[in-house]
């Protein structure tokens, strides 16, 4: 079922506005310092967190979802930046966005239904911590233009007020749910800053958070092919890390929720805001996980908080940047530590007793290279591949055989198990070609043929058969299956024995 409509008296107005805030002030810092790693000026990844959360929020396939600026895909973009320059980073990020409403309009969304469950325990694992070590970059300092990390009164006060923003956040509430937690820690913190005047870093020190309305910039690249051959793969690599990140955060909601959203609208509506990205001077993006758990926890369930957030950053961006800067640092990163303490799948501990050895493997090999590499689509895609070598592996080891002959002579092969590249020497251990009978029947009731790799096993099986002057009949064939022996055409010659065909429920009696 589409989880997109939602009954106006089934929101809770008051939950979607303060964690629409909320996520306003988790989501500006983390973008500005994006777009301050891949080279971008400080705006562009406000205004991508704008755009991106605004058309995904009203036109996105799951209520809750927060959509920004977000770093898995910039990352993608900073080679581009540095070799040719901004503009055909916006012609990139509006190819990737073609890109990725084509995967929407094809209906390919459903494909992230594929990734196995250890793997979503490596990739949410390996992104708790990912969001953890990255909250250390505001304990460093650049002193005569090196880095280094604080020390002394700074360093105490700054930990100091992560663990009053830690402690607010577990314990309000228990007095009270009905303001987000992670909202009152940042306000309690920003006032206590304000007060008691104390000296510690503030939103200021990443950037100015001062500006206007999105321009509209058409990139001022060249019309050629050559033009295409440069954006083409950074496009397509940012598309697939975008979507492979929107998607799999969807699925993660999906599960909290209790809902299913629809991956293919959700594709059609990441793509569009990075179309818009790139004609109004944004660095593009996708799924936020961060803060789309910040967004859940504070109770948001519509679609209301995330037009709030965005909505928020530009009246910010316009108007309320003086205040804004002032917020201490401190508070948003105690906001993201139990953020990240709540990402990570505790669970997965406790469980691993129970699974198989290799989903083990693959699940702390997916959070290895996701933390490793920062590379959350090639990690999942590396999980994904093994996941299946295995799955094709232990399902190669199930083809069996029963044998009999019956009071006629002719010989029985009852298949249990699927025929494939990798049950195919296992399939053909079972026949005794020298030493059965004139006539046998191999009965596929149990079994079916999956690829070519299965059809050409039966050719040669068949032709094992006439060499030894015997026949070979195959039964109980589904119609996948049939199709794919007429499509094999003159490659393959055996007898079907046709079975009558029994009416169910199904079918339409006379």
């Amino acid at each position: 079922m589409f989880y997109s409509s939602i009954k106006l008296k089934e929101i809770n107005y008051k939950n979607e506005i303060l964690a629409g805030l909320t996520v306003a002030m988790t989501m500006m810092p983390e973008s500005l310092s994006f777009a301050i790693l891949g080279g971008f000026p400080p705006l562009v990844g406000l205004y991508a967190a704008f755009i991106m959360g605004l058309v995904t929020a009203v036109f996105g396939g799951r209520p809750g979802l927060i959509s920004g600026g977000a770093g898995a895909t910039v990352v993608v973009l900073i080679a581009l930046m540095q070799s040719h320059g901004i503009d055909y980073v916006f012609a990139a990020v509006a190819l990737a966005g073609i890109f990725q409403i084509l995967v929407g309009l094809f209906k390919l969304g459903k494909f992230i239904r594929l990734v196995p469950q250890p793997v979503m325990y490596g990739f949410v694992n390996g992104l708790a911590v990912i969001i953890f070590t990255s909250q250390l970059q505001q304990f460093k300092t650049v002193v005569n233009g090196e880095t280094t990390w604080l020390s002394g009164d700074p360093l105490l006060i700054m930990l100091g007020l992560v663990a009053l923003t830690v402690t607010i956040i577990v314990f309000f509430p228990k007095l009270t749910k009905a303001v987000p937690a992670s909202l009152v820690a940042i306000i309690v913190i920003f006032l206590l800053v304000l007060g008691f005047g104390i000296d510690t870093r503030t939103v200021k020190d990443i950037a100015s958070v001062s500006g206007g309305l999105p321009p509209f910039h058409i990139p001022q690249v060249p019309f050629t092919f050559e033009t295409l051959t440069v954006i083409f793969p950074y496009a397509l690599i940012m598309a697939g890390v975008g979507l492979t990140e929107s998607l799999l955060t969807l699925n993660l909601v999906d599960e909290i929720v209790g809902n299913r959203g629809n991956s293919n609208r959700e594709s059609i509506a990441q793509g569009s805001a990075n179309v818009l990205n790139g004609f109004f001077f944004g660095m593009g993006g996708c799924a936020m996980i961060a803060q789309t758990l910040v967004n859940l926890s504070a109770g948001a369930r519509a679609r209301l908080s995330g037009i709030i957030a965005a909505l928020t950053i530009l009246l910010i961006i316009l108007y309320g940047a003086p205040v804004i800067e002032l917020v201490p640092m401190a508070a948003l990163v105690g906001v993201m530590v139990m953020v990240s303490v709540s990402t990570f799948e505790w669970i997965s501990f406790r469980i691993i007793n129970k699974m198989p050895k290799h989903d083990i493997f693959v699940g702390i090999l997916v959070a290895v290279i996701t933390i490793w590499l920062h590379n959350l689509a090639l990690a999942v895609l590396i999980g994904v591949i093994i996941s299946a070598l295995v799955f094709a592996w232990e399902s190669a080891k199930r083809i069996r055989a029963r044998k009999y002959t019956d009071a006629d002579g002719v010989k029985h092969y009852e298949i249990f198990g699927p025929l494939f590249f990798g049950s195919v020497t296992a399939f053909n251990e079972k026949f005794d070609v020298q030493h059965d009978p004139q006539e046998v029947i191999i009965d596929f009731r149990e079994s079916r043929v999956a690829d070519m790799s299965g059809i050409d096993a039966l050719n040669k099986l068949t032709e094992r058969y006439l060499n030894a002057g015997k026949t070979l009949h195959l039964r109980h064939l589904s119609e996948d299956c049939r199709r794919l022996l007429e499509k094999a055409g003159n490659m393959i010659e055996v007898n079907i024995l046709e079975d009558p065909q029994y009416a169910v429920v199904t079918d339409k009696l006379p």
